[in-house]
């Protein structure tokens, strides 16, 4: 007889997704910090960096959308089960006024999880030095499931 627990694999533990994502380099550059994880739930935040804006104080859509890309999908990651990973196949952004303050923050979170795809959403929100937060981007994703732990042996 097969149990519940038996048949519904368990989420990677919460800093084994933080691990991943922190480890890429654009991640690093981009200054990513996780302040929530949760099943299907997470908060990035990034600060704002003269390197990254196109004029004074005001990000370029391109860091935008990363943030936000990185948050939807880490969010689908959060779902998946030990030894899986996941990457982006398909993502629109939407900004809506502009990313300036100090920091931005992302909270991502799972639409609707399957097998193969994960579909996630992002909401970005601009926060200024008094602690306001104006929504500055919208993202809906579709994220990629593989079993990582049946990775192919490499070909000779």
């Amino acid at each position: 007889m097969t149990t519940a627990a038996e048949t519904t694999p368990s989420p990677s533990p919460p800093g084994l997704l933080q691990a991943h994502v922190l480890a890429m380099p654009i991640a690093q550059t981009l200054g990513l910090r996780f302040t929530r994880v949760a099943p299907g739930r997470v908060d990035l935040e990034m600060p704002v960096q003269d390197s990254l804006c196109f004029r004074p104080g005001q990000l370029q859509a391109t860091a935008v959308f990363a943030l936000a890309d990185f948050a939807a999908v880490a969010a689908a990651g959060s779902t998946l089960p030990a030894g899986w990973v996941n990457s982006t196949v398909d993502a629109q952004v939407k900004l809506l006024a502009p990313a300036r303050g100090s920091c931005l923050r992302a909270q991502g979170r799972v639409v609707h999880a399957g097998r193969t795809l994960t579909v996630c959403a992002a909401d970005v929100y601009a926060v200024a030095d008094s602690g306001e937060e104006t929504l500055c981007a919208t993202l809906l994703a579709t994220a990629h499931n593989v079993d990582g732990s049946a990775a192919r042996p490499p070909r000779a």
